[in-house]
């Protein structure tokens, strides 16, 4: 099955919203795990530091299996930080993993 790229920019001070539907994301990504196509996933923190604290994330990674594009948009679309107006921007793309 293809690989694809969802990257996910954040609204500006938006963390509080996001640790709100962040249980709801998690469980998604929960479900992509179990089916065995979930290769890695994960935010990006706005400062250079593993625990951004306030400054929270600037948007999300998540590389995972889908049938093709169509579907992969799909998924990026009903994601809760799509929804709920936390991603203001998403952009997917295929993937093609080579190392390692």
């Amino acid at each position: 099955m293809p690989l694809y790229a969802i990257i996910g920019t954040d609204k500006a001070d938006s963390l509080a919203e996001r640790l709100a539907v962040r249980p709801a994301h998690l469980a998604r990504m929960e479900v992509l795990k179990n089916e065995g196509r979930l290769i890695l996933a994960g935010p990006f923190p706005a400062i250079d530091n593993v625990d951004p604290g306030p400054a929270g994330f600037s948007g999300s990674l998540i590389v995972a299996e889908f049938d093709n594009l169509s579907a992969a948009q799909s998924w990026a679309s009903e994601d809760p930080y799509t929804t709920n107006g936390i991603f203001t921007e998403v952009m997917v793309k295929p993937f093609r993993h080579v190392l390692p």
